[in-house]
């Protein structure tokens, strides 16, 4: 029998239970298909779906910002300075095009060098960098090569860039070699982000003044054959306190083996005043290529360093200290130790000062540093005021400048005062008013000339307590060695040469010409003066050596005073021996001679160097309505003292000058 779902129906019992088997195991297999099907599908789905979220939010973890890569690109992760990272800022469409053009050009080189089998050109390589970036690098890697043409070629067009951004100044801080460094400090208008800042210092225990490192110092420099002035003002400089020092430590400072002498005592001084002494004193010591070796040995470079960056507020100690970094360039074994101390960033820095002083100082460790541009040496107290920086001026002469005693290389030099209340126009112009016109005025109206001023010291130091050794030092014949030997490292003589002088700076240029005459070594020197200006020059003596022993000694030591007196043989035996080799050598001579009294203190008025003793005998001889100490101050740049001075320099250099 059939049911309702047309299956047989099985009966109680029957014979045909065989037969209906199968239709009841089909059915039951159905339903687990149907069952198993069920979860299957919803397993597979949930996976799916699972799988599909999974790939979704895996893909989301892993995309990458493409940004990000530009960003790491540019590597403004060292410099954090802002950089757009907006393409279209500087992609348009002729960058687009210039890059794709270069692209093309590269391909053909590629292939052409393969057909003819020849070197591919560097320049064209593999680098798939901007065309900024690529400058940069082929810059980079010029400024190391071998033909010095190309390398100062390179750094001069390193310096010249200003539209760079932050992290490729800071590339090229971080990249260049010593060399390029300190050619792009000599570079004029340089940007200081070319330069890394000097490396931190250590640090030291705070109740451990700097004066005493600074006494540690002085007292590890070698103290035997030293000059006995040099001797004298370290002792100076140590004594102070030293007894504290002593009783604090256990033991004596102690002076080529022996205590320290205790003639006077400096008393309680400012721990400035004391730095100020210590760093005199080195600067004697620095004079001796053996003592700067001991100087960067025991961390003197380091020192300075920390003095420098604690003491911004004086410019008298960072004056010292860079005079002692140029005494110490000199030495081309020690540049390496300089940069890495990092004074070529403090020096490019300082050649930016307003004041010339400052300026004039750094130019010239620079100049020493500088190897690669510069052969000559400056010693100390020779000062280059024009070019301070690297030029592709040729130099064709020049030009000396030998203040008197009580002068220096720049404060002699400068324009006259402003007197505010009686020249209110004067005072109106006072911004261009010049520290130094041979480096203002004298620059610019003659850029091929090399304009050099030297300083001799009068005192030795700026200290009251003199060197009980020192009047020696003092003599014109002293000087005049000293100085002889000096300007020959700094290469005068080598060109034509104009010597400009000021009151005893004057005789020192005559005794320097007359020992030159005599010296073969320095016949360069004699041989190749063209002409000599002095102003006010005693040649015959001066009155000041007629008033009172206190009067004399508010101008000058008495050394020099009994080389002033009119009857001192000395004085008219250097005048006689210039004379007759000067009309031999037909140098021309320009005097000027001043008319007016100079008011020395409140109560002193007098002719310093007359008329008739301004008159050498030969060349010409101008009196001007000024006193003694304004005789080399021109008012103005127009002012008759000015031009006719300039006048006289480029008649005698028509020739060099092209005029």
């Amino acid at each position: 029998m059939q049911n309702s779902y047309g299956l047989a129906k099985t009966e109680p019992g029957g014979s045909g239970c065989g037969a209906n088997l199968p239709i009841h195991a089909e059915e039951k297999k159905l339903f687990m298909i149907g069952k198993i099907a069920k979860v299957t599908g919803s397993l597979i789905l949930g996976g799916f779906v699972f799988i599909t979220y999974e790939v979704l939010s895996l893909k989301k973890l892993l995309q990458i910002d493409t940004q990000a890569i530009h960003h790491e690109k540019l590597k403004s992760f060292v410099y954090v300075r802002t950089a757009s990272l907006n393409p279209s800022e500087y992609q348009g469409i002729t960058y687009q095009a210039r890059k794709e053009i270069h692209k093309a050009v590269r391909k053909i080189l590629e292939t052409e060098a393969k057909i003819f089998r020849r070197p591919f050109n560097e320049q064209f390589g593999t680098f798939d960098g901007e065309d900024h970036e690529c400058a940069l690098w082929l810059l980079l890697k010029k400024s190391r090569s071998e033909d010095k043409e190309v390398r100062l070629q390179a750094v001069q067009d390193l310096a010249n860039n200003s539209h760079w951004h932050d992290y490729q100044y800071g590339t090229v801080a971080q990249t260049c070699d010593q060399r390029t460094a300190i050619g792009l400090a000599r570079s004029k208008d340089v940007d200081l982000r070319f330069f890394l800042p000097p490396p931190p210092v250590p640090k030291i225990k705070s109740d451990y003044p700097i004066e005493d490192e600074l006494r540690v110092l002085l007292v590890s420099l070698p103290q035997t054959g030293l000059d006995p002035c040099v001797q004298y003002f370290t002792s100076l400089a140590l004594r102070e306190s030293s007894q504290t020092l002593a009783a604090q430590r256990g033991g004596l400072w102690c002076f080529g083996g022996n205590g320290l002498p205790y003639c006077e005592t400096l008393g309680k001084v400012p721990s400035e005043t004391v730095e100020l002494f210590c760093l005199q004193a080195l600067v004697q010591h620095s004079k001796v290529s053996s003592h700067c070796d001991k100087i960067e040995a025991k961390g003197g470079l380091q020192l300075l360093q920390r003095i420098y960056q604690q003491r911004k507020d004086s410019a008298k100690i960072q004056r010292n200290i860079i005079r002692i970094i140029g005494n110490m360039a000199l030495d081309e074994r020690l540049h390496s130790s300089i940069v890495r101390a990092g004074w070529v960033s403090v020096l490019a820095e300082v050649m930016k000062s307003p004041h010339v002083i400052q300026s004039s100082h750094a130019s010239r460790a620079l100049a020493n540093l500088d190897r690669d541009m510069v052969k000559e040496k400056y010693p100390d107290g020779v000062y280059v005021l024009h070019p301070q920086y690297r030029s592709s001026q040729p130099i064709r002469a020049d030009i000396l400048f030998v203040h008197g005693l009580l002068g220096a290389a720049f404060k002699t030099w400068r324009q006259q005062d402003i007197d505010r209340r009686s020249d209110k126009k004067a005072s109106e112009g006072e911004e261009d008013y010049s520290q130094c016109w041979p480096k203002t005025w004298l620059a610019s109206d003659c850029p091929a000339l090399r304009i050099i001023s030297v300083e001799y010291d009068t005192h030795l130091s700026d200290w009251k307590a003199k060197c009980p050794v020192e009047a020696h030092r003092k003599s014109i014949a002293y000087r005049s060695n000293e100085l002889l030997d000096k300007l020959r490292a700094a290469g005068i003589g080598d060109r034509p040469l104009v010597w400009v002088s000021h009151s005893m700076g004057g005789l020192l240029v005559k005794k320097m010409l007359v020992d030159a005459s005599k010296n073969p070594e320095m016949d360069k020197i004699v041989n190749n003066t063209r002409g000599i200006i002095f102003y006010s020059v005693p040649h015959h003596g001066s009155q000041l050596a007629e008033y009172s022993i206190n009067a004399r000694y508010l101008l000058f030591p008495s050394v020099e005073v009994k080389e002033l007196s009119k009857d001192s043989p000395a004085l008219k035996e250097l005048n006689d021996d210039f004379l007759s080799f000067a009309k031999d050598k037909k140098f021309s001579v320009l005097s000027f001679a001043e008319t007016l009294p100079t008011h020395i203190g409140s109560m002193i008025k007098l002719h310093v160097v007359p008329l008739e003793s301004a008159n050498l005998g030969i060349g010409d001889l101008i009196p001007v309505d000024v006193n003694h100490l304004n005789i080399c101050k021109p008012k103005k740049k127009d002012a008759f003292l000015y031009q006719r001075t300039l006048k006289f320099i480029q008649d005698v250099l028509a020739q060099e000058l092209g005029d």
